[in-house]
């Protein structure tokens, strides 16, 4: 059977049109075939999604890719770029590494979004970063109170309540104050935004655990990983639970999640181990 690799641009970047037709070249001189990919029966099949653009076109990619099981591999043309694998100039060696069989996947935990509403209706979804919870465009702070494993917890009017995986513990969440998690920690956070009270601390919960927003006064809307929306009027309740689901992000190296931070984010790390080295 031919090898077929999807294929998946952000459009709106001005050299990712001529990037994904070197790829497809490249990739016929391997005898592997590169598939475009507009929807989820085009992904059927592919060993792989590489994808050309920023993390939220990965995100965009992971819509294929987790149904299906198939890892997903970043080109970065966005910004920070923390989930994507390689750069621009590299694809060259990305494509051999891929037509060798050289690469590996890691699988992370996703969490699964239900919206209860005050007129019975449920409406679920899910997320690999994160499900944030915000004023609806004509409300002003939403009031909420928070509960963990069906025991109310604490109540506060906030800005926004960010619920995230440790994949997106490095989006939103540390925007928002939350801390920063390996990407291996099966965990859920819980991060309050602008809150008005004094236990608004972000909260770290087990895979085990249920997160809950419950919506008091104010219409909310929640966002999952900044392309679904789900109404969350008020009386409604916001549930996160472990994802049935992972999503499988592929690798070529073994740098470490530090290695990482310290690249993206671009952290100085002149300390006690270049002293140590001079003496």
């Amino acid at each position: 059977m031919k090898r077929t690799i999807a294929l998946i641009g952000n459009a709106t970047h001005e050299t990712v049109e001529e990037s994904l037709a070197a790829a497809t070249r490249a990739f016929a001189d391997h005898a592997i075939a590169a598939v475009r990919v507009e929807s989820l029966e085009d992904a059927r099949g592919a060993e792989l999604i590489l994808v050309f653009g920023g993390d939220g076109t990965i995100l965009y990619a992971a819509e294929f890719g987790r149904p299906l099981g198939i890892p997903i591999l970043g080109i970065n043309y966005g910004h920070v770029g923390f989930l994507n694998e390689a750069e621009p100039e590299e694809l060259e060696h990305v494509i051999a590494r891929i037509a060798e069989g050289r690469w590996h996947s890691e699988r992370r935990m996703t969490i699964d979004i239900e919206v209860c509403r005050p007129d019975g209706s449920v409406e679920r979804t899910w997320a690999l970063n994160e499900a944030a919870v915000d004023r609806a465009e004509d409300s002003r702070m939403i009031a909420a109170d928070i509960g963990i494993d069906g025991r109310d917890l604490s109540s506060f009017k906030a800005d926004t309540i960010v619920l995230s995986t440790a994949t997106g513990s490095t989006a939103y969440n540390f925007s928002g104050g939350g801390p920063v998690v390996w990407p291996d920690v099966e965990c859920m956070l819980l991060t309050p935004i602008a809150a008005h009270a004094l236990f608004t601390r972000p909260l770290v919960v087990g895979p085990r655990s249920k997160l809950e927003v419950r919506v008091r006064d104010e219409d909310a809307r929640v966002w999952c990983d900044g392309r679904r929306i789900l109404a969350a009027p008020a009386g409604s309740t916001i549930t996160a639970v472990k994802g049935a689901e992972p999503v499988l992000l592929a690798r070529m190296g073994d740098t470490p999640f530090s290695g990482r931070l310290v690249t993206k984010f671009q952290l100085p790390v002149h300390g006690w181990r270049e002293a140590g080295r001079i003496s």
